[in-house]
């Protein structure tokens, strides 16, 4: 997998990170939504499949990602498909930093070391190419803008996006209302964004103990016809 295209964890952390704080948006359901990307994108190259409501493993070769590979070997030990909310909800402890250590690396965000109450030390991290961040925001716009089905990769970005509660972010206030809807309604363009998407809400809103009932017949087709838990996207929409 080369390295010329960002990969779906480090665009959704972009896309949370605020150009005025310097912090990330939801940070908590956001470490959720990274791990959960990391799956889409290891779908998107190739390297796992849906089983239901399960991931399996279908090419074990690395893409050349040091993170991505991480996750993939942690996959592959398991030796049978995994559930996607309890993948999502083990220990991801780091992940957001290795994202935002990673960025600054690549020289797409850079630390500003600080200090709160003048006495603990922070780290405000600020994007050094702002033109990148409105390319991402550009693509969920014009797809909640023109209604035009998305391309895979921004569909499960808007996906991730509303699973977090990135929409009142993006979106904020009753004006942006009718936008939060409408990247809630992207969900469904991606089969693989939207199992995601579904086990991080689930993840969050504690029913992730439960197998999720599905009366389509095992194999990898059933994720396309998951039906959509409205309550908790709707709960989360209405923020």
């Amino acid at each position: 997998m080369g390295r010329s295209r960002r990969t779906l964890p480090e665009e959704l952390l972009l896309l949370a990170l605020d150009p005025t704080t310097g912090t990330t948006a939801q940070p908590q359901s956001l470490d959720l939504g990274l791990a959960g990307a990391q799956l889409v994108e290891l779908a998107l190259a190739g390297r796992i499949a849906p089983d239901g409501d399960r991931i399996a493993v279908v090419m074990p070769r690395p893409t050349g990602d040091p993170t991505l590979d991480s996750a993939l070997e942690l996959l592959r030990r398991r030796g049978s498909p995994v559930r996607a909310v309890h993948w999502i909800g083990g220990p991801r402890l780091g992940l957001r930093q290795t994202y935002l250590s990673h960025l600054e690396r690549c020289g797409m965000v850079h630390a500003v070391a600080g200090q709160m109450c003048g006495v603990l030390p922070t780290t405000r991290y600020q994007a050094t190419d702002t033109a990148i961040s409105r390319e991402i925001r550009a693509r969920l716009d014009s797809a909640i803008r023109t209604g035009v089905p998305p391309d895979p990769r921004t569909a499960a970005l808007a996906a991730l996006a509303h699973a977090v509660g990135l929409g009142k972010h993006l979106y904020p206030g009753n004006e942006g209302r009718s936008s939060r809807s409408r990247l809630r309604d992207l969900i469904r363009h991606d089969p693989m964004g939207g199992l995601v998407a579904h086990a991080v809400m689930d993840v969050q809103n504690g029913v992730g103990a439960q197998p999720r009932r599905n009366p389509a017949a095992p194999g990898r087709q059933s994720a396309v016809q998951m039906p959509q838990r409205r309550g908790s996207m709707a709960r989360a929409a209405a923020h």
